[in-house]
């Protein structure tokens, strides 16, 4: 999201990302590799949702493998390996993303999907885009 939001590294030339380490402390919460082929080409994590379902925390996919189709592929193997509710937050301005989670959703469910807008939680800053939310449920 740097290159839409503008943000920017660390002096160290990290990004922040203070939850990280629930994701492998926190027993529901996962971090999942993506493999391409014996080299990892990204990651997904997914967290519990406090009204149900799993929420796609984060996702990515390393720049050399975009636009060939690996994301969507690791996204619905994660969605038809998974039965049951989902949440996928991106931002709209992410052209990419947007696309990519509308792809997907109806690729999973067909048109047994919807999507709403929800302002960013706390402690985010309060300039930020809403997020848009797709819900479906892969058991359908």
């Amino acid at each position: 999201m740097s290159e839409i939001l503008g943000h920017l590294p660390s002096a160290d030339g990290t990004f922040g990302f203070s939850k990280l380490p629930l994701f492998f402390e926190e027993p529901e919460r996962e971090a999942l590799l993506i493999q391409y082929g014996a080299a990892p080409g990204g990651f997904i994590l997914t967290r519990p949702m406090a009204e149900g379902g799993t929420s796609i925390s984060a996702f990515f996919v390393v720049r050399a493998l975009r636009r060939r189709g690996v994301g969507r592929q690791a996204a619905l193997q994660l969605l038809r390996s998974r039965p049951g509710a989902w949440a996928i937050a991106f931002q709209e301005a992410n052209a990419g993303a947007a696309r990519l989670w509308r792809g997907v959703a109806t690729a999973a469910v067909g048109s047994a999907w919807y999507e709403e807008t929800r302002p960013v939680p706390p402690p985010a800053p309060t300039n930020l885009p809403e997020d848009h939310w797709i819900f479906l449920n892969s058991d359908a």
